[in-house]
């Protein structure tokens, strides 16, 4: 997996009918060229920590807005 500060990581749900269980933003990349861990805020709760995403994870990349 790979990222940049300003992605978002979704992980996805394990339950038919839910498709994201729940999502973050990427804030620091901390691993080399893009790699884990990352330093993120999570969307539900806004708090801040080291993350290292598992294989149900997904990197959705940042799109400024026009």
């Amino acid at each position: 997996m790979q990222a940049c500060v300003g992605d978002r990581i979704v992980i996805l749900a394990h339950t038919i009918g839910k498709r994201v269980m729940r999502d973050c933003e990427v804030l620091e990349v901390r691993g080399p060229d893009g790699q884990p861990p990352y330093v993120v805020r999570w969307g539900d709760t806004g708090r801040e920590s080291l993350f290292f995403p598992g294989t149900d994870a997904a990197v959705e990349p940042y799109e400024p807005a026009r």
